[in-house]
């Protein structure tokens, strides 16, 4: 199954919201290719992550798991036995593709894929945890509890990796990475229609939050700390040990 060029926002469109439609998963490699800065980054080092941290006959989740990425990374980065990695997703078109891109490379970690909703799943066992651009687009008040979700199903030293886009609280430095970011799309060979499309349909719908709200909320949820371990603008990852 080929990707094929995000094109979607080219045109005047009459959508009145975002939603990770069958149209979308059909782009979806491009679009967060030449949409996320650092993407490539964050997909080698979860791999690197999944090496130190995942343990023999524990669970690893893909929260959101969308076409599987960090699914697969992980499993590049596991050398034990007896781990299973649990994708979930409440798209059905990005699960079925899903599905094509886990049977496409070769990968020694078994991996489920689960339709569903990340609030209502079980999380059990667990080794390592990625919400990779997730977190983002749950309801702000249902973040916390999901979090401490999280956090009781995870074993004692169990990494959680969360990638996120970010605002700040100063409004001039987050008009600076926003304009960053988008100059970072342009030079990725997106249009300014296609550009201010696709921010007029997140508005809403994606919420970022600050870097000090995701420290503070995971501290909240037990987790003995958590860094900040790479950014570009404002896009962040962090990793969270229990």
């Amino acid at each position: 199954m080929t990707n094929k060029t995000d094109n979607i926002y080219a045109a005047a469109i009459d959508k009145q919201s975002f939603s990770f439609d069958g149209q979308v998963a059909e782009v979806f490699p491009d679009m967060i290719q030449r949409s996320v800065p650092g993407y490539d980054q964050i997909l080698k080092n979860t791999a690197k992550f999944a090496e130190r941290f995942v343990t023999a006959n524990s669970h690893c989740y893909d929260l959101g798991c969308s076409l599987g990425a960090s699914s697969l990374a992980m499993s590049a980065g596991i050398g034990v036995n007896g781990v299973k990695i649990i994708g979930v997703d409440n798209s059905e078109a990005m699960l079925a593709r899903c599905h094509h891109h886990i049977d496409a490379f070769k990968h020694r970690t078994q991996i489920e894929l689960q339709c569903g909703d990340i609030l209502a799943c079980e999380i059990e066992n667990a080794s390592m945890v990625v919400l990779n651009f997730t977190l983002q687009f749950i309801a702000q008040p249902d973040r916390a509890q999901l979090l401490k979700k999280i956090y009781q199903g995870m074993n004692p030293g169990a990494v959680l990796l969360l990638s996120e886009k970010i605002c700040f609280e100063n409004e001039q430095d987050n008009a600076l990475m926003i304009d960053l970011h988008h100059q970072f799309k342009r030079e990725n060979g997106y249009s300014e229609l296609e550009i201010s499309q696709k921010r007029s349909l997140l508005e809403n719908v994606l919420v970022p939050d600050t870097l000090v709200q995701h420290t503070d909320r995971l501290a909240a949820a037990g987790f003995s700390r958590s860094h900040c371990w790479l950014q570009q603008y404002n896009f962040v990852s962090i990793f969270a040990i229990k």
